[in-house]
């Protein structure tokens, strides 16, 4: 999301601010879970991206096939990765 009125290409805002900090929160097994919980409770909020273990990845950490790497999503536009 670009503000046409600050000049910056690209850059993601906040009520017409730019976002300076994504807080990262971890979770070993449950981000997806955690993700659209946090979806449902809070208005206008949305999972933007999945990320998922690969079967190279897989074979490196160890996780399970398809299981989730990194969840990101918006609340009330502040972007968080899980």
């Amino acid at each position: 999301m670009g503000d046409k009125g600050s000049g910056l290409i690209g850059a993601e805002t906040m009520n017409n601010k730019i976002q300076k900090i994504t807080p990262n929160l971890w979770f070993n097994t449950e981000a997806e879970e955690a993700a659209k919980f946090y979806t449902s409770i809070f208005k206008n909020s949305e999972i933007s991206h999945i990320i998922r273990y690969g079967k190279e990845r897989h074979e490196i950490s160890g996780k399970s096939e398809g299981s989730v790497m990194t969840v990101e999503f918006r609340l009330e536009g502040q972007k968080f990765v899980l």
